[in-house]
């Protein structure tokens, strides 16, 4: 008796601590950038991630997130990141994992990147 309180005990810390969206879908979503014309350099808080036409690793995060495309000759565009809610943390909420669902929130998988691509047309100066 005093074993199968242990395991389910073990088994319900277990469940409440996982963080689903974060172990299943990860932290970050790849995001391919297109720009017209094409060698425009895109920056995210700063950091040049690549050069159009390209993909790029981008962090998932709660805040509003941006990216700047940059080519000489034209003019800067910003552009907001739009995001949905990511399904998969619904499991936490199922499982009544509190735990998990405020890890998804620290690292950003309680919502995903949605388009995972951006067409831009850049204008000359």
């Amino acid at each position: 008796m005093r074993n199968k309180f242990s395991a389910a005990l073990l088994l319900g810390i277990t469940l409440s601590a996982t963080s689903c969206a974060t172990i299943l879908t990860g932290t970050k979503d790849k995001i391919t950038f297109n720009s017209t014309p094409e060698g425009a350099k895109v920056f995210h808080k700063g950091v040049e991630k690549c050069t159009t036409p390209c993909t790029a690793e981008i962090p998932r995060s709660l805040s509003r997130q941006t990216v700047t495309l940059e080519k000489e000759g034209f003019a800067s565009k910003e552009m907001k990141l739009t995001k949905k809610f990511n399904p998969v943390t619904l499991v936490n909420i199922l499982l009544g994992g509190a735990i998990g669902v405020g890890i998804d929130c620290a690292t950003g998988s309680l919502t995903k990147y949605s388009p995972q691509a951006y067409q831009v047309e850049l204008e000359a100066k």
